[in-house]
Parts: C-alpha cells; structure tokens; sequence
C-alpha cells in the first residue's frame, strides 16, 4: 500500500486532534484583519478558510498565494499554511512581515525556518506526510482553522470514516476528465481536488465556481466526462450538467453520490471537507490504474526550495 493512501485514510483522527489544538496562540482574534498566505494546497485551504471567516462575521479575510502577497496592505495578523516548513516563498513572506505584523505559521515541522521566524506556531507534526502529495496535513490545517471558527469537528470526522470506505463514484475506464465546482468556501477544496488529480495522476482535472461554470467550461462537458460539484448546487445545474451526457457527483443529489448513472442513495450527504477524502482516493484510483507512483508524482519535491 502506498503512503499517501495510508495518509487518506488516517485523516478522521487527524481531524479530531488538530481540533484540540484551536485555542493556541497566534489564531486570529475576533474582529483582527487577517490575510492567509500558502502556496499550491495550502493556498487552496487558505481560501477555504478566509471564506468561513468572513462568513462567522469574525473579520475581513484574505487569501493569497505566497508568492503573490500584497505588500503594501496592513493586516492585524497573517497566517501562513506550510507543510514542511521549509517553502521558500513562505519564510520569504514572514521574513518581509517580521517586525512589522503578527505572524502565525501552522506547519508539520516545528523545527524548520518557518516556525523559528513566525512569531507563532502551530505544529501539526501527527499529520506530517511521507507521500508528496498532500492529503492530511492540508485538511487537518483546514480542521484547526474550522474548529478555532467554532465548528464541532465530531461528526466531520465522522463524515471522513464513511469517506475512507465509500465505493468510487468514478471509474477510470469510464472516465476521461473530471471538473470539480464549488460555492464559497468549496472553491478552494474544488480547486484542491483537481490538483490531487493533475499531481497525482496527471490526469486532465479543472475547478470553477459553480455558478461560473456555465459561462464557458460547460461546453467541455460530455459523454465519458465527469463534474463533480461541493457543497451547494447551483439551481438548475444538475439538469443542466446531465443534459450533456457528462455524469455529476456530488455527495448531497439524490440522496447520495451519482457515479457515471449510478445512484446511491440512502445516506446522509457528506460536509464538503469529507467529500475532499473522496476525491483524493479517485486521484489515487486514477494514478494506480495507469501504474503510476502516486507518492512520487512526476516534477514533484516534497518542499519548492528555490536557490
């Protein structure tokens, strides 16, 4: 067994302890202005995570790639999201905020750059990784950062165990490209999804906004197609999608997932993040099917450091 599929299925648990840790320091405060920077996944959880808190009425929230960080805004605090600890465009950015802004980094590495020039730091080394692809430690940032938001992370991870054992709802030999779509904060886990698919299994995968979706990518869909839709459907887009002949998933129609015709119903739709375990396991599913090493994606490092 590959790791990262040992990792996807560890990520229940990892949940419920990286929700233990949301009243550590260095998690924004009631009414702070916040910025959320990261790179690749974490960028994507960034986003997840700055939607649910402007939505809490909690404080404006932004989310940036790293690389792309406004200088010239003032926040009450920046958070970064790193895994290793070690990306370079990372410590760049807390390097340039040292002195100036309150910095938090959540990392699985407490002893690398990152946490020794952030003022604060969250370790989640329980859900460090041995793949390169990233499953557990993104979702257990995103399930610190929800808990510290005041959700229960309970039946979340419950969600979770039923994710790590549900049958695919998509088949490789049926398939030939995926879109994954989100509303508010699930564009960043659709977005997340179609990475696991292109790093993974180098498979042809691409996010919108749901309610984007119409203006111009639905016209890629079709017969041996799928789309893929978290959390809220758009109305009239189910229809819309089937008209195509594509096939749509999504954990809440019908009941229950909808895989290439096949309904399966019968069970309570799954939260957003959990229905994330589904798609990382078909991006497993779709490199093995074609032998790849879904550990080891091709181009990949674990950590981008740049000279």
């Amino acid at each position: 067994m590959s790791h990262v599929k040992v990792e996807i299925a560890s990520q229940p648990d990892c949940w419920l302890q990286a929700a233990k840790l949301a009243g550590s320091p260095g998690l924004p405060a009631a009414g702070e202005r916040v910025a959320v920077a990261g790179c690749g996944t974490s960028w994507f959880m960034a986003k997840a995570y700055a939607t649910l808190r402007e939505q809490a009425g909690l404080g404006e929230t932004d989310a940036f790639q790293a690389s792309e960080f406004p200088m010239g805004r003032d926040y009450d605090r920046v958070v970064t999201i790193s895994r290793s600890g070690t990306t370079t465009e990372v410590i760049d950015l807390l390097d340039a905020l040292d002195g100036r802004t309150p910095t938090t980094v959540i990392t699985a590495d407490g002893a690398e750059a990152a946490a020794a020039v952030a003022r604060d730091a969250i370790v989640l080394d329980f859900a460090d990784e041995l793949s390169v692809v990233q499953t557990r430690f993104a979702t257990s940032a995103l399930a610190l950062l929800r808990a510290h938001l005041g959700t229960d992370i309970d039946p979340i991870a419950a969600d979770a165990e039923v994710a790590v054992r549900l049958p695919m709802p998509v088949h490789p030999a049926l398939a030939q490209q995926i879109t994954f779509l989100g509303r508010g904060w699930t564009i960043g886990l659709a977005e997340e999804a179609a990475l696991k698919c292109r790093e993974a299994a180098m498979w042809w995968a691409e996010a919108y906004p749901a309610m984007d979706y119409r203006h111009g990518p639905i016209s890629i869909a079709g017969p041996g197609r799928v789309v893929w839709a978290f959390g809220d459907i758009p109305a009239g887009l189910a229809d819309d999608i089937e008209a195509t002949g594509a096939a749509f998933v999504h954990s809440r129609y019908n009941g229950g997932y909808a895989a290439l015709g096949n309904w399966r119903g019968g069970r309570a739709p799954l939260d957003p993040m959990a229905d994330l375990v589904v798609a990382q396991r078909v991006a497993v599913l779709l490199a093995t099917s074609q032998g790849l090493d879904p550990d080891h994606p091709r181009n990949l490092t674990r950590s981008v450091v740049l000279p």
